[in-house]
C-alpha cells in the first residue's frame, strides 16, 4: 500500500488512540540507525507467488495449526507457540513488546525478524535490534525512509498480513486471530477494531 493511500488510515488511528506522530518518526529513524542493513528481499521470496499462513496470539492459534500452509509469519508471541508445536515461522512481526531470547534463537536459524518501531517502544528497540544476529527488516507506521518501510496495518498480525499481501503473495489464511474478543482491556480491544477494519480494506475478513 502507498504510504499516500495509507496515510489517512494512520491519521485517523493516531486521533482514536491520542499517539503522537513525531514520536513515530523519531522511532522510524532510531529504528534505521540502528540497523544500517535490509533483508527485505528474503522476506519478498517468502511471500511472491507464494500462500503464505499468518498466525495471531489468540488462544484458538494452537487449535488452527492443521490450517498451516505455505510459509508462516508470526505476530509477536505467536511465535513461542508455533515453537512449541515445532513449528518454526519463517518470519516474525514484532514491535517487541513480546520478544524474549527464544526471538533471538529463532532469529539465529532463519526465521526473519520484522520489527516495528513507534513512538513508545524506543527502549526496546535499543534493547534488542543490536542482538539479533540474523535476517532483519525494519517498519514503521509513519513515513517510510529507505531502509525501514510501511507495508501498511496497524497491529502485529495485521500488519504481517499487509507485508503479505503487498510483497505479492498468491494467497494468506489467516489463523489464531480473534478480532471480536470483549474481554480484552479497552486499549486491546480498540486494536482489534481497527486491525479487523484495515483487514477488510484489502479484501481479509477473520
Amino acid at each position: 500500500m502507498r504510504f499516500a493511500d495509507w496515510e489517512p488510515h494512520y491519521l485517523a488511528i493516531l486521533d482514536y488512540f491520542g499517539f503522537d506522530r513525531a514520536l513515530d518518526e523519531e522511532a522510524a529513524h532510531l529504528l534505521a540507525s540502528l540497523l544500517p542493513r535490509d533483508d527485505l528481499p528474503l522476506l519478498a521470496s517468502l511471500c511472491n507467488g507464494r500462500h503464505v499462513t499468518v498466525c495471531g496470539n489468540a488462544p484458538c492459534l494452537k487449535n488452527e495449526l492443521g490450517k498451516i500452509t505455505g510459509p508462516v509469519f508470526a505476530a509477536d508471541a505467536a511465535a513461542e507457540v508455533l515453537c512449541d508445536y515445532r513449528v518454526q515461522p519463517d518470519a516474525i512481526f514484532s514491535d517487541l513488546d513480546g520478544a524474549t531470547d527464544r526471538f533471538i534463537d529463532m532469529n539465529r536459524e532463519g526465521t526473519v525478524i520484522v520489527v516495528h518501531a513507534h513512538g513508545d517502544n524506543m527502549p526496546l528497540l535499543r534493547h534488542w535490534v543490536p542482538r539479533f544476529p540474523g535476517p532483519v527488516v525494519a517498519t514503521t507506521q509513519a513515513v517510510p525512509l529507505p531502509h525501514v518501510h510501511n507495508f501498511g496495518g496497524f497491529s502485529d498480525g495485521d500488519r504481517a498480513v499487509f507485508a503479505a499481501d503487498e510483497l505479492g503473495a498468491n494467497g494468506i489464511t489467516i489463523i489464531g486471530f480473534d478480532l471480536d474478543d470483549t474481554s480484552v482491556d479497552p486499549i486491546k480491544r480498540g486494536k482489534l477494531f481497527w486491525a479487523k477494519h484495515l483487514l477488510g480494506l484489502i479484501g481479509h475478513e477473520c
